[in-house]
């Protein structure tokens, strides 16, 4: 199976422009990746990209504002990124929210909100850009899931199934890619705790949480691995 140099790649992350997909955009864009960053909000969007670009020295990271739950947004910012480039090389669905309410008070608003954002979005997503990576054969396709996603807690079920829903769907997509021999990989994300607040190089994380470079540096490392190379589920949490 071919490789590719992160310099010559292109990646779009949703949710790009905060925490952890900004820790993301900031790895990748040093590598010389092409990097969109899209979330709904334009103004945090170029804020990052503008931060990041004046760091880099020149033009690598690209902002798109999108809703993940509009099907014709996820069409218009797929049609945009392969006009632009021709490719998409690598995909992470890094967006993700979540509302606090426990089972016995679940409401269908909330409950759909976190299922359309987290799970439906990535499914039309992945579906949109799918054919492209098996026509330019080559694509390396992450999901940020959660421990949440492997453990339920009482105060965000909805989160909880979304997540499960995100790494069983990944699964899925693995098993497709096996089936139809295609130089693509699937990688499903597991973070614990995760300090996005506190994330300057040098800021300690809170008590319980993680810095968000390790995040970045692991995904890193999963991309540097041979093609050949299988990561089931990648958790990654404080002692």
């Amino acid at each position: 199976m071919k490789g590719k140099k992160l310099s010559d790649q292109v990646a779009l992350i949703t949710g790009g422009g905060t925490g952890i997909g900004r820790a993301f955009a900031e790895a990748l864009g040093n590598a010389g990746a092409m990097v969109v960053i899209a979330s709904r909000r334009q103004d945090v969007l170029d804020r990052t990209a503008g931060d990041l670009n004046l760091k880099f020295g020149t033009e690598r990271l690209f902002s798109y504002a999108f809703d993940i739950r509009k099907r014709q947004e996820i069409d218009a910012l797929v049609d945009y990124v392969i006009k632009r480039w021709g490719r998409l090389d690598l995909l992470i669905n890094n967006s993700g929210l979540a509302v606090p309410e426990t089972v016995d008070a679940i409401t269908e608003a909330g409950w759909d909100q976190v299922m359309e954002t987290n799970v439906r979005g990535v499914m039309q997503l992945v579906r949109a850009i799918f054919p492209h990576m098996i026509a330019n054969g080559f694509g390396d396709i992450v999901n940020i899931s959660s421990q949440a996603g492997k453990h339920g807690y009482a105060d965000v079920p909805s989160y909880c199934a979304s997540k499960f829903g995100l790494i069983g769907f990944g699964e899925a997509l693995r098993d497709h890619v096996r089936r139809v021999v295609a130089n693509i990989r699937v990688f499903n994300f597991c973070p614990g705790l995760v300090d996005v607040e506190n994330t300057a190089p040098d800021a300690e994380p809170r008590p319980g949480f993680i810095h968000v470079s390790n995040v970045a540096r692991t995904l890193m490392y999963a991309l540097s691995l041979d093609r050949n190379v299988v990561l089931e589920d990648i958790g990654i949490y404080s002692r």
